[in-house]
């Protein structure tokens, strides 16, 4: 059900790879509020991805960027601007990428060019987006970005490897940023640190499967899905959030403020009786 929540509003998204990925739920989502759509990936991603299907579906421009690239993402801007026809209200963070955890590098053995990759890409891309867009005057006052977390960036997870310490410092940027553009001109930037989400890039890390199962069985409400997520982005792009900023918002479900659940005892105990004394 549509609600006209994002009516006459324009933004632009990053990180839609396929009909898995949350970026691609939230720019149907917000298509569908009746929102303008500019839909940004890497050149990599747009060859492997298939996100000429959802432009075409939502009625999209599509516009090739290396995030990391401060002249890509000015071009993505200029570009932006002038299909809008002026200034947008919205822009959603959906990018990570770690070379460490896709070749199974240990933490304590980290490639640092890798490591350096991987928080360019997923964390320091925030930064260079949000200076751009500061430097352009390119979002309206009460204008909202988000950006994608997790909670490894307060918490050790076996597997989440240097994604966690991204994390850490996207949530950071998010705060510094949501200072400076709260006081200045009303805009608004929070983080969402999602449930564990079977997409191509969150299905990369080591062990998902019992990372996600694990979360699932200690929420009270079970894992939100891409589906949910998208939903509260919505909202979060929405007049109705107008002074919720500077904040890490968890959905996950109450994931996050759980000890231990009767499903996870059970489980527990389970495992004590399968094992030969």
């Amino acid at each position: 059900m549509a609600y006209n929540l994002l009516k006459g509003k324009k933004g632009i998204i990053f990180g839609a790879l396929n009909n898995q990925s949350i970026a691609w739920k939230v720019a149907e989502r917000a298509h569908e509020e009746g929102a303008e759509i500019v839909l940004s990936n890497a050149p990599i991603a747009l060859r492997m991805g298939t996100i000429n299907e959802l432009a075409e579906k939502i009625n999209a421009e599509v516009i090739s960027v290396d995030a990391t690239s401060l002249e890509d993402l000015e071009n993505l801007i200029t570009k932006s601007m002038e299909i809008f026809g002026g200034k947008m209200d919205f822009i959603l963070h959906s990018i990570g990428m770690s070379p460490n955890v896709r070749k199974g590098i240990d933490y304590d053995a980290l490639n640092y060019d890798y490591y350096h990759k991987t928080l360019d890409v997923s964390a320091f891309s925030l930064h260079k987006v949000l200076s751009t867009a500061r430097k352009m005057d390119a979002i309206k006052e009460w204008g909202s970005v988000v950006a994608l977390s997790y909670v490894a960036a307060q918490r050790t997870f076996a597997g989440y490897n240097d994604m966690a310490d991204a994390k850490a410092i996207l949530e950071s940027i998010a705060r510094s940023f949501g200072y400076m553009y709260g006081r200045e001109k009303q805009i608004r930037i929070n983080t969402i640190s999602q449930s564990p989400t079977p997409t191509t890039a969150g299905s990369g890390v080591s062990g998902f499967d019992k990372l996600e199962d694990f979360s699932d069985r200690m929420s009270p409400l079970g894992n939100a899905t891409a589906d949910d997520c998208a939903g509260y982005c919505i909202t979060l792009f929405s007049d109705l959030t107008r002074k919720v900023t500077m904040q890490n918002l968890f959905h996950d479900g109450g994931f996050s403020s759980m000890g231990m659940s009767f499903r996870a005892i059970e489980q527990y105990e389970k495992s004590f009786k399968e094992c030969p004394e």
